[in-house]
């Protein structure tokens, strides 16, 4: 599951960076193109159904700071980030924030357990800049689930995509050092250092803030 999983996310990556380099040269069909993109990078599907699937989402826009989950609350729908960056934390026994991880547009953000489970979601969901979403309820996935069979192959898809990714953050805190860790998040993603605090980024990669300069100085040496 772990090598599939690592094969469909590098595919998912490759596919929407290939099909989003015209997107500013085309005229939009509508409002949901980049979502729709997205749903035809992780499974290849006939537009129309990318399209039909897509229709369930209401666009909305937050701005920076603002929150889209707060901890003990249900999460009644489910969001894709179509642009901006997105924290998610909680808090140590010390009362200290610590990062979980950061969204990067374009993706889904969501606590999936409360979602599905309508149990109190145990983290905080905040925007880390100006954000737009788009956002489905409960009741328009059970309807595309039962009705759309290439929604049931792309959410099954999905699930494996954030394994993977968790799987994979998991063994890099345990088997990588910070500055190996640093270096990763600066070359994969760099526009988070433009939009995150080095104390959030520090708290991301399980560090102190004094640790974080450190490494940014020996790095700034070579």
């Amino acid at each position: 599951m772990f090598v599939i999983g690592s094969r469909i996310y590098k595919r998912v990556v490759l596919n929407f960076t290939t099909k989003n380099r015209n997107i500013t040269t085309k005229k939009y069909r509508m409002k949901t193109e980049i979502l729709e993109i997205y749903i035809q990078s992780v499974l290849p599907m006939k537009i129309e159904i990318a399209e039909k699937i897509a229709s369930k989402f209401d666009r909305f826009e937050l701005s920076k700071n603002e929150f889209i989950l707060q901890e003990n609350s249900i999460s009644e729908d489910t969001y894709f980030l179509e642009s901006g960056f997105v924290r998610s934390y909680t808090f140590d026994n010390n009362g200290n924030e610590v990062t979980t991880n950061i969204f990067s547009a374009p993706c889904f953000v969501n606590d999936f357990l409360s979602f599905f489970t309508q149990k109190p979601v145990k983290e905080n969901y905040q925007t880390l800049s100006n954000c737009i979403f788009w956002k489905t309820n409960l009741e328009n996935v059970q309807y595309n689930f039962h009705n759309i069979p290439e929604f049931r192959e792309f959410s099954r898809l999905l699930f494996i995509i954030n394994y993977y990714k968790l799987h994979d953050r998991m063994l890099e805190m345990v088997k990588e050092n910070a500055t190996l860790r640093y270096t990763k998040l600066l070359e994969k993603h760099p526009n988070i250092f433009q939009n995150a605090s080095l104390k959030i980024i520090a708290s991301y990669l399980g560090i102190t803030d004094s640790s974080l300069s450190r490494i940014r100085k020996e790095i700034s040496k070579i």
